[in-house]
């Protein structure tokens, strides 16, 4: 098995914590019937969404080298995305928001490899070549939406998480890998007797789609991420463009999607202006949506996306920045007025009476920095058991410390090796042996060091000399408050453990024989036609896999064609039995009925 993974300069730059997420796309264990699966979604969509798409769609298609007739390679894709500034990498499902918008914002596709079964050709919540090749990487030929989508990476990034967000992607993860899971055999078709094996493979699957739902209706304050995940659905996902009365598809899950691309553009899908009040809308990843966002054009996008980010902590700081990295206990950072950067999980703020933060603390590992770069002996190894500090102006004296220069702090007693007391207006006090400080670019002071030292506020000791040096942040505001670290080299970060992996069923000597004739139709198609084969062909899969579909049109696409290009376009004997068949199993399967009809149109066209 091959585990080369394809790369263009873009991958290069990518952080180690996100290429821990790359896999192999592994190409030659895509199946027969995953290529035919490709075949069949991609000339119907074609077709049909050469009617409905945004009009970048199918010069996309041309630009990014997909092909109807084969899964794209990413060596492929690499090679020409490169020509318009962008790269794909393949992943395993769903990887964490997070470093999804990451990806994004780094101008690389993140293309999930593996392909929905034949039993889900329509639609599948599970992320897959599809739904990523077909539908993200041809509307990324397009300028306009290239720039909102790479935007819209580099904000995401910084969208604060909560646990609710993190429960919930597992549950997703977890119940998409299950519904894309082969059962342990052929579930039957209608009327039939489950086995225990077949029984357990429903029921684990009913049991996830129910926690899915149960952590959907869960009432909890929607993050920043959960917010900004609305805009990603109602856009990238979901989107349309133009006119609420004569709209155009352009998001990638209905591009992707033969069933649902058709049904969007029926009245039964409610059609709204889009706007910021997106945010608010839900989604169930699991159904077809009851109503979609029509943006004018791509530049709307834009100034919608920048709306909601005047919104976020990452421009707004303050308490609220700082609550919202304290209730996601996850890695975050918080930036001073000073422009010191703290990395690390924070657990406590303390706040007075404007509620504004006047001391903060970490756990744990953490980091400082300045402009995204640690800062010179301030990783984790010196702050190993977390960072805290004070924050705001000192009592009764009107110039704040950052803006002290040499004389101003020998005025205030701030000398080297020297001991020191001092009060801040909030009624922390800080009592010990300065050391020395660290200033920015400009000038101001962002640190100061002490030894032996206590920091007490009210009956609390918050720092003790048994604890170490003392480093004082300085800055009498936070300015900003985002998701991860402030530099990535800061933290191990590329150990990100998923608590659920595709699932790979061995193949039946059965299945492996209908792969073996899907494969000869192939070699076939893209050889010499030979209707007598084609016959013993079919003669096999009526009999021996009477249920399947998708080769029997595909049959019959090629006696129909060699027929129409070798004598006449009426239907032969052996082509006529071939649709015959088609329609019985019309009657027999009603739930595929409409896939089969659109097959046969899309032959007779």
């Amino acid at each position: 098995m091959s585990t080369t993974i394809e790369t263009n300069p873009l991958l290069d730059r990518l952080p180690p914590h996100l290429k821990q997420y790359i896999k192999p796309q592994n190409y030659e264990d895509y199946t027969p019937i995953n290529q035919a699966v490709w075949r069949y979604v991609m000339r119907k969509n074609v077709d049909y969404l050469a009617k409905v798409a945004h009009e970048s769609y199918l010069d996309g298609l041309r630009q990014t080298g997909i092909s109807i007739d084969q899964i794209p390679s990413m060596y492929g894709m690499n090679r020409i995305l490169k020509e318009i500034g962008w790269a794909a990498v393949a992943v395993d499902g769903f990887i964490p928001p997070n470093a999804f918008m990451e990806f994004q914002a780094y101008k690389v596709l993140v293309i999930a490899s593996d392909i929905r079964q034949l039993e889900n050709i329509e639609y599948t919540p599970a992320p897959d070549i599809i739904h990523e090749g077909a539908g993200h990487a041809p509307i990324i030929a397009s300028p306009d939406y290239a720039e909102y989508l790479r935007r819209f990476g580099e904000i995401g990034a910084k969208a604060i998480s909560s646990a609710h967000d993190m429960d919930m992607y597992e549950a997703v993860r977890k119940l998409s890998i299950l519904k894309e899971s082969p059962p342990p055999s052929p579930l039957p078709k209608g009327e039939g007797t489950l086995t225990p094996a077949q029984e357990e493979y429903l029921d684990t699957i009913k049991k996830a789609e129910e926690y899915v739902e149960e952590l959907q209706h869960k009432k909890v304050e929607p993050s920043e991420i959960a917010l900004i995940r609305n805009l990603h659905w109602w856009t990238v996902e979901y989107g349309l463009i133009g006119t609420t009365e004569d709209p155009k598809i352009y998001g990638a899950g209905l591009l992707s999607s033969i069933g649902e691309s058709a049904w969007c553009m029926t009245d039964q899908v409610k059609k709204l202006p889009y706007s910021i009040d997106a945010i608010y809308q839900e989604f169930d990843i699991t159904k077809p949506q009851p109503q979609l966002y029509v943006t004018p054009d791509f530049a709307y996008l834009m100034k919608v996306l920048e709306e909601f980010a005047s919104t976020m902590a990452v421009r707004k700081g303050g308490w609220r920045g700082l609550r919202k990295l304290i209730e996601s206990k996850q890695i975050g950072t918080i930036e001073l007025s000073t422009g010191l950067q703290v990395s690390g999980i924070f657990t406590r703020m303390i706040q007075n009476e404007d509620n504004e933060v006047i001391y903060f603390e970490t756990e744990g590992p953490t980091a400082l920095a300045y402009r995204e770069k640690e800062l010179i002996g301030h990783g984790t190894t010196r702050h190993l058991n977390g960072f805290r500090s004070p924050l705001g102006k000192l009592k009764g004296i009107n110039l704040s410390i950052e803006n002290m220069g040499p004389r101003d702090l020998q005025a205030y007693n701030f000398y080297d090796g020297k001991p020191i007391s001092f009060e801040f207006e909030s009624g922390i006090t800080v009592d010990g042996l300065n050391v020395t400080g660290m200033r920015n670019l400009n000038g101001k002071l962002m640190l100061i060091q002490f030894t032996d030292c206590t920091v007490r506020y009210k009956d609390e000791v918050l720092f003790s000399p048994e604890m170490g040096d003392f480093d004082m942040a300085l800055g009498q505001e936070i300015l900003s408050a985002f998701a991860g670290a402030a530099d990535y080299l800061s933290f191990k970060l590329d150990e990100h453990i998923v608590s659920s992996t595709t699932i790979k069923n061995n193949i039946s000597e059965k299945e492996q024989q209908l792969l073996t004739l899907y494969q000869e139709v192939r070699d076939l198609r893209e050889g010499n036609i030979s209707e007598e084969r084609l016959s013993q062909i079919f003669e096999e899969v009526s009999t021996y896999h009477s249920t399947d579909w998708l080769l029997s049109l595909e049959i019959y696409e090629l006696v129909y064609e060699n027929n129409s290009a070798t004598s006449t376009a009426l239907v032969t004997g052996f082509a006529k039995a071939v649709l015959e068949h088609l329609i019985r199993l019309k009657e027999e399967r009603p739930e595929i009925a409409h896939l089969i009809e659109n097959g046969i149109a899309l032959i007779n066209q």
